[in-house]
């Protein structure tokens, strides 16, 4: 099995506004040799956990095949809920939270999970904006991300975000 290394990190102007994420894949091929991916993209109007979230994703979604990856975040929102079983107990209990009130972001999270089924994965948490080379990388692809122009939309904040205006 692939051993593949990603860094992600999401921004968000505003929170909510516009908002972007990053992430960098890394990995040795048989000859030894170091490769690297990097990803970003920019949102019109989302959060910075979305973001987080995308940035996860978007690295998954791009592996080719099952692979073993240590995923290094800055989000303890995304390395908490992975790695202390958050989200297996939101999906148990309906995708509720313990105080029985929706999960935000649960079209994320879902796709996250989805994204995660053929790989084993470790997360880890690194503090943001400490030196770290690929943290910081990703920082900057996540605000260049977020200050580009031609930003997508982010369709399930503007759904969460339409539900919670109806729920009032």
């Amino acid at each position: 099995m692939m051993r593949v290394t990603i860094y992600t990190d999401g921004a968000s102007r505003g929170n909510p506004g516009p908002g972007g994420y990053g992430s960098v894949l890394l990995y040795t091929d048989p000859r030894g040799e170091l490769h690297t991916l990097e990803l970003s993209e920019g949102y019109a109007m989302t959060t910075n956990n979305r973001m987080e979230l995308m940035g996860v994703i978007s690295a998954l979604e791009a592996l080719k095949r099952p692979c073993e990856v240590d995923i290094y975040s800055d989000s303890q929102y995304v390395v908490k809920a992975n790695e202390e079983n958050w989200v297996a107990g939101w999906k148990m209990r309906g995708w509720r939270t313990t105080n029985k009130q929706p999960v935000k972001n649960k079209d994320l999270w879902e796709r996250l999970l989805q994204a995660s089924e053929p790989h084993v994965i470790h997360y880890f948490w690194v503090k943001g904006h400490d030196g770290d080379l690929y943290n910081e990388r990703c920082d900057e692809l996540a605000t260049n991300a977020a200050d580009g122009e031609n930003l997508l939309e982010d369709v399930g904040f503007e759904e969460n975000n339409e539900q919670s205006v109806l729920e009032f």
